[in-house]
């Protein structure tokens, strides 16, 4: 099996913390991107490898800003391409405002039957703040369309350690989150990626750091809320109610292949990666005059294993210390053993047979133990 990512850099702002590849250009673009995305697919299909396609996901930017008449184009362009007769996950990313009757119904119609939306907080002045067009309002409102239309498969993102963010008003954000009863929910801990707009605000003193303890005491809040939810935690920052867990992105912590179309798009097939240039026009030009615009980079037996364990450990399935001996050979299983038993000992990693997982304070320090058992060729 294989999946499928497209990345669609279009949005209507920009927030202030993001630094993923976007623009506002969609008027002037959108139309030559959807082509270049669908002749990307044919230039690539091969990499696929005759694997069947069973998850398709439309990442950003910003999805829902596409027209719809052009995602229904890039949709059927795809199918002309590669049989996505066997997808049974298909997701888009969404902004809470564009998710509107008429949308829901079109996406259903295209296949679409998982949403992501970008919700981040439930308080108003700090959507405000970081750039967001929506209001806490529109989220219920997208959740009740998307249901009311047969897509019952939501998931919902949430940023802890925002700026004016408190341990109680986050603590609301998480109540609020569980309440709309989504089917999964993804939280990250804000980073200030240098040169976006927040990352000045901080710099000029506009904005202040939640301190470091502040953020690991919201993300226990967050563990222990949606525990008792009846969500499992799955992946480090992702938790999901039983059977509803990212098959999509399951698959970039399992190992499985996966395609990347469009500007800023990866693919990762076990051993080679492939990732396209932050670049519109460069992206289109080159993959419309019939080349493939990706650079290529055979990972090493170190990078692959080092991939493998970092990747493993933020999971709750952890690493399978049998398929690494399988896949990397006795040393590389003997450096992980021995690299292991410290944090076994100290109670950050728990063995379950043959596989080695974080334990609850073990991922609170998860970047330390993955320094540990990472292998220095």
């Amino acid at each position: 099996m294989a999946g499928i990512y497209i990345h669609i850099p279009f949005c209507a702002s920009r927030c202030s913390y993001c630094d993923f590849f976007s623009t506002l250009r969609l008027a002037e673009w959108g139309a030559r991107y959807v082509e270049a995305v669908i002749a990307e697919a044919r230039l690539r299909c091969h990499e696929l490898r005759d694997e069947a396609v069973t998850t398709l996901y439309l990442g950003g930017g910003t999805p829902s800003q596409l027209p719809l008449s052009l995602l229904a184009r890039l949709v059927n362009g795809l199918n002309e391409v590669i049989d996505l007769g066997h997808v049974g996950e298909f997701t888009v990313e969404a902004n809470p405002d564009d998710v509107t009757p008429e949308w829901c119904a079109t996406v259903k119609a295209l296949g679409v039957n998982r949403v992501s939306m970008g919700v981040q907080s439930f308080e108003d002045h700090i959507l405000e703040l970081i750039g967001r067009r929506h209001n806490a309002a529109q989220v219920t409102a997208a959740i009740n369309s998307l249901r009311e239309n047969g897509i019952n498969n939501i998931s919902i993102d949430l940023i802890y350690g925002l700026p004016g963010q408190t341990v109680d008003s986050w603590t609301r954000s998480v109540e609020q989150a569980v309440a709309l009863k989504p089917q999964h929910i993804s939280a990250y801990g804000l980073t200030y990626e240098e040169g976006t707009k927040l990352w000045h605000q901080r710099e000029r003193g506009e904005v202040i750091e939640v301190p470091e303890e502040q953020c690991l005491m919201m993300y226990r809040i967050l563990v222990d809320h949606l525990r008792q939810a009846g969500f499992d935690h799955y992946e480090i920052s992702n938790f999901a109610l039983p059977g509803y867990y990212s098959r999509h992105n399951s698959s970039y912590w399992n190992d499985t292949p996966y395609l990347g179309l469009g500007a800023a798009a990866h693919s990762y097939d076990g051993r080679v990666r492939r990732s396209n240039p932050c670049d519109l026009r460069g992206y289109v030009d080159k993959v419309m005059s019939g080349e493939a615009a990706c650079e290529v980079e055979e990972l090493t037996t170190g990078e692959r294993y080092d991939e493998r364990v970092m990747l493993g450990l933020r999971t709750s399935s952890g690493v399978d210390a049998a398929r690494l001996r399988e896949d990397f050979g006795d040393e590389a299983l003997r450096h992980f053993m021995r690299e292991a038993q410290p944090h076994i000992d100290a109670g950050h990693l728990r063995r379950a047979g043959d596989r080695y997982v974080l334990t609850g304070d073990g991922i609170m320090l998860s970047d330390s133990v993955m320094r540990d058992l990472l292998w220095d060729e």
